[in-house]
């Protein structure tokens, strides 16, 4: 079955304000068109036609723009965090019964333009074996070049995930697509806050992370520089 996708769109945005004093993250518009307009449309072609917005700060302001998601192409509901943000792993936690047993997500500020389909046929085979994986973290080989590296990855697997402290093999980091079956969350209660890090941790420290390494690098608009690149980017794919 096509997995269902979560977008993480909740945070606070606070590194590039003044531009998100007024509007979340999702809704910067980038040539004239909303970020989230073309995280969409990618998704809808690559027929990942359900969507899971989990929102928090303005999240009325995306549900307002996006609808039912019609309008791009792919049916889209929405978990709200309510009045405590609750991090990128407490929102997923709270709109499992949306998402389904195993599904895929991507961050609410990353444009990750590749095909994601191999990724979650590879997720699928391994998952058939019988230790089978729990969760999938997709890396770049980035060499420190577009952001701060990560992850250390080696013969296929992740070994190393840290977002804190810095390791000299860190080579990778982590492209900003994952896969998780939905027991990944038992361990953590429910309403308690946790970023998504801290549950890719766990379950690398468990031995069922995979990892995939995707040869495309990926773009953010966590910054003015990248929101710039992105735009650069869009540009060369207009006629």
């Amino acid at each position: 079955m096509t997995p269902s996708v979560a977008i993480l769109a909740g945070g606070l945005a606070t590194r590039i304000r003044p531009i998100t004093d007024k509007i979340p993250k999702a809704l910067i518009p980038i040539r004239g068109r909303p970020f989230v307009d073309y995280q969409l449309e990618l998704l809808a072609g690559m027929n990942l036609s359900r969507v899971v917005l989990c929102t928090g700060y303005k999240g009325e302001m995306i549900e307002d723009h996006v609808g039912d998601g019609s309008a791009f192409g792919v049916s889209v509901q929405y978990s709200h965090d309510g009045e405590t943000l609750l991090g990128t792993g407490g929102a997923l936690k709270r709109a499992l019964p949306l998402l389904g047993d195993r599904f895929i997500v991507i961050y609410g500020d990353s444009y990750l333009d590749a095909d994601y389909r191999p990724i979650v046929d590879f997720f699928d085979t391994q998952s058939s074996a019988s230790h089978r994986p729990q969760a999938l973290m997709t890396v770049f080989r980035n060499e420190g070049l577009f952001d701060r590296s990560n992850v250390v990855f080696r013969g296929g697997r992740i070994i190393v995930y840290d977002k804190k402290q810095d390791h000299p093999e860190m080579n990778y980091i982590d492209w900003g697509l994952g896969i998780l079956h939905a027991g990944v969350f038992a361990p953590f209660s429910e309403r308690s806050v946790f970023d998504l890090a801290e549950l890719y941790g766990h379950v690398l420290s468990e031995g069922a992370l995979l990892g995939y390494e995707v040869k495309q690098r990926f773009f953010e608009i966590g910054s003015v520089s990248g929101i710039e690149e992105f735009e650069r980017h869009i540009a060369s794919r207009l006629p």
